[in-house]
């Protein structure tokens, strides 16, 4: 579900959205989604001053406490 959520709103973001993907790794206690999207649209999913990967971080933190689980977000290049 939280993979999906930030596969979604990636690909909403970008100009590439066939380049998104997103891996989830799961911890004991906290899972890790790695998100990778093309080189040209890093900055679009990064925003201003870090704004939109933080606010995406806000979503998921929002969602994952709902899934009862903790979350952290990874953006790759």
């Amino acid at each position: 579900m939280l993979k999906d959520l930030i596969e979604f709103i990636a690909k909403s973001l970008v100009d590439n959205p066939d380049e998104v993907s997103v891996a989830e790794v799961e911890g004991e206690q906290t899972s890790v989604l790695e998100l990778k999207v093309a080189k040209e649209d890093l900055g679009k999913v990064i925003g201003k001053q870090g704004r939109t990967a933080k606010a995406m971080r806000t979503i998921l933190g929002a969602a994952s406490t709902k899934a009862k689980k903790r979350s952290v977000l990874e953006i790759l290049e």
